[in-house]
């Protein structure tokens, strides 16, 4: 009995939340980052809104340190995985298969081209529910990904000690 309640016991607690300054910090960030693109969007008349770009701005904004947060996989990550999302929509459909291939497949190339990043993994997802066309490519993902990091430079390097990224290549 005692073998099972170690199977169920977390090996380590829960990390500390962040600092109430960082909070608001990252809080203050993905709002600016999210006018930014969702007024170009509106104003441009241009789709330029991802839902995965909800979960970047957590990522650039909180953790900008990260890995995943840097530009290249920001950028990179969701260029890749759209790609890879319109390439099976345009050959297979949506169908639950080549959903799951496109997912697995995207993961794979963010992983090989070193440029993971955890929400651009739902693209494929959206490029299929959505049906959408080999523009989607641009418009939302390459040009609204570049918005989000083009905030993510100016405001991660606002104030003394920070900076944003950790590297380019």
């Amino acid at each position: 009995m005692n073998s099972n309640r170690k199977l169920f016991q977390p090996y380590e607690s829960c990390p500390a939340r962040l600092p109430w300054k960082s909070i608001a910090f990252a809080w203050f960030g993905a709002v600016l980052a999210t006018a930014a693109f969702s007024y170009a969007h509106f104003s441009l008349h241009q789709m330029l809104i991802l839902g995965s770009f909800g979960a970047s701005c957590l990522l650039v904004f909180a953790y900008p340190q990260s890995p995943f947060a840097q530009p290249r996989n920001v950028v990179g990550g969701h260029f890749i995985a759209t790609a890879t999302g319109l390439a099976f929509f345009t050959v297979f459909g949506a169908e639950w298969w080549s959903m799951a291939l496109a997912v697995g497949t995207a993961v794979a190339l963010m992983l090989v081209t070193r440029t993971a990043h955890p929400p651009a993994g739902s693209n494929p997802l959206i490029v299929a529910l959505a049906g959408a066309g080999w523009d989607f490519l641009f418009t939302p993902t390459l040009f609204g990904s570049l918005i989000l990091v083009s905030v993510a430079l100016v405001y991660n390097n606002f104030g003394q000690g920070r900076r944003y990224p950790s590297y380019w290549w």
